[in-house]
């Protein structure tokens, strides 16, 4: 039996779809109904890797979380991973397909409906309800042509749609109102709630509005959501997240807010951890002195490194490390923070680029990407016999140098084959010095990344690191220790300080809470019998 669906639409990007997805998806799994997420095409950087090694966008991965099923790339069958303003990396079925120029894409994405309806077909015979997501706004009528994504989608599967407004904005009603005029009488049609989102204040004086908009349009108001704090990760870069700039207490730890920063949900564990304050930077002058630098993942990490280098932060972060202040970098961080980035496939831009010169590392990029879920084992320092978990999406390989290189090689382009883009002159010999070594053992025979003695430079392409509890905690308890600092940001009083190891926060525990939250929100604040009935009834199962 094929599933029932509902499809949730947008006036404009970030008016919440992605959210109330997720709380429909959690209130129907709650139901005791099997459900799935699904959106066509999704433009993000911040992406997932399946068990399978399929490739998908996070959106719907925190989706099935919240439906309580494991993720899988059907429920993403197209990501575009944007690499230009305009190009981006196509992948189709969690597969890179390659790389194309927006019109390029725009003319040829009718050929992949194919693949879209495959994938919701798979799903519709598996689940009970499917739950579909949009894409910025149905109503931009130069992209309405063979649409695939919004309306084009709904009239495919045959769904209703409930069309989500931000009213914190502001012009929540003219947006309603001009998005289902600009559709036409059929999509109109096929509209069948609207949505008011992130309200504060008091309902009362709302309610004239929402009636008259729904005599001007003839559609119903299915619920008005109000604005509440409910942590669950965000799809890209218009996250609040990556707002934060100021130090708040505690441990200070600053993400490089790089133009192209990928899988920044690497980094949302620190947020939820008392006494340790993340910031994101993007300039010389919001970047401070933090005890912990953070590189994160970039899906260009040859340009937004001559973003570093042309704005100074590289030249900060390299003197900074001199100073002794920790500096960690993933995938495209590590790959920075090494010695030369060699392009000779043209993946990136082409050509040999200097790197920090912070690690002793060599990184070749290839055409063929990286995709794995891997688990494996720190085999040095502090955090020896840790075991840590993760998934590798990468375009390239990077290796440590010849036995007893350091951080702080000294060569200059001289000694290379036309190495572009040196390093700032003088900083050849800043960075901390030591040996350095391979970091962490994996499941699959292979080592990845690279650490100094100190533990103050490391680097590695596993994402999620920091989700597996026991590292992440002791690598706080450490870096705590090193700065003498306390959760209340002063100075530690000898060994009373109560560890956070050994306070062992159960983070998936703390996700599922924050899904029920999200569902309770949507269960008070939408009419989910009227939702039902949208749908065209609960499922028999």
């Amino acid at each position: 039996m094929k599933a029932k669906v509902i499809m949730v639409q947008g006036t404009m990007s970030n008016s919440g779809k992605s959210f109330i997805t997720a709380g429909l998806c959690r209130v129907f799994a709650q139901d005791g109904y099997r459900t799935a997420p699904f959106k066509s095409q999704n433009m993000a950087l911040n992406s997932y890797i399946t068990k399978d090694g399929l490739e998908m966008g996070r959106a719907q991965v925190m989706q099935a979380e919240a439906a309580g099923i494991e993720p899988a790339a059907d429920m993403n069958p197209i990501l575009l991973k944007p690499t230009s303003h305009t190009g981006s990396q196509v992948i189709v079925n969690g597969r890179v397909r390659g790389q194309m120029k927006a019109m390029d894409y725009f003319r040829h994405k009718t050929e992949l409906i194919p693949d879209i309806m495959a994938a919701y077909e798979r799903l519709s015979e598996a689940y009970d309800i499917i739950v579909i997501e949009g894409a910025g706004s149905p109503a931009e009528i130069n992209l309405k042509e063979n649409d695939i994504v919004n309306m084009g989608l709904a009239k495919m599967v045959d769904a209703p749609v409930l069309l989500v407004g931000d009213i914190d904005r502001g012009g929540v009603f003219a947006s309603l109102y001009g998005t289902v005029k600009l559709l036409e009488p059929e999509e109109q049609e096929r509209i069948r709630g609207l949505i008011i989102n992130k309200f504060r204040g008091d309902l009362a004086i709302l309610k004239p509005g929402v009636r008259m908009i729904e005599d001007l349009v003839n559609i119903p108001v299915v619920g008005v959501v109000p604005m509440e704090k409910i942590d669950i990760d965000d799809e890209d870069s218009l996250s609040e997240h990556l707002l934060a700039e100021e130090m708040t207490g505690g441990l200070d730890a600053a993400v490089i807010r790089l133009p192209h920063i990928s899988n920044f949900t690497d980094f949302t564990v620190f947020e939820r951890l008392e006494g340790v304050s993340l910031r994101y930077v993007d300039r010389v002058s919001k970047l401070g002195s933090p005890h912990l630098i953070l590189i994160p993942g970039t899906k260009n990490t040859m340009a937004d490194l001559r973003w570093m280098r042309n704005n100074g932060l590289e030249e900060q972060v390299i003197r900074l490390s001199g100073d002794g202040v920790t500096v960690m970098g993933i995938c495209g961080g590590y790959q920075m923070m090494g010695n030369i980035l060699s392009d000779s496939e043209g993946v990136e831009e082409g050509g040999r680029m200097a790197g920090m010169g912070l690690l002793p590392v060599e990184t070749n990029f290839r055409k063929e990407k990286v995709r794995t879920r891997i688990h494996g084992e720190i085999r040095c320092g502090s955090w020896n016999g840790c075991l840590v978990e993760g998934y590798e999406i990468h375009m390239g390989d990077s290796r440590i140098e010849d036995e007893g290189i350091l951080a702080n090689d000294s060569r200059t382009e001289d000694d290379e084959i036309h190495v572009n883009d040196s390093r700032p002159d003088g900083l050849e010999h800043i960075g901390s010095s030591g040996e350095f070594s391979p970091w962490i053992s994996l499941s699959d025979g292979r080592m990845d990344g690279a650490i100094n003695r100190g533990e103050t430079v490391m680097g590695t392409y596993l994402h999620g690191i920091f989700d597996d509890g026991d590292f992440f905690l002791r690598f706080i308890d450490t870096l705590m220790e090193r700065y003498h600092l306390t959760e209340e940001n002063g100075a530690a009083s000898g060994g009373d300080r109560q560890k956070f190891s050994a306070r062992r926060p159960d983070m998936k525990a703390y996700k599922e809470a924050e899904y029920d939250k999200l569902a309770d929100l949507i269960r008070k604040s939408l009419d989910m019998e009227k939702i039902y009935e949208i749908m065209g009834g609960r499922p028999n199962v």
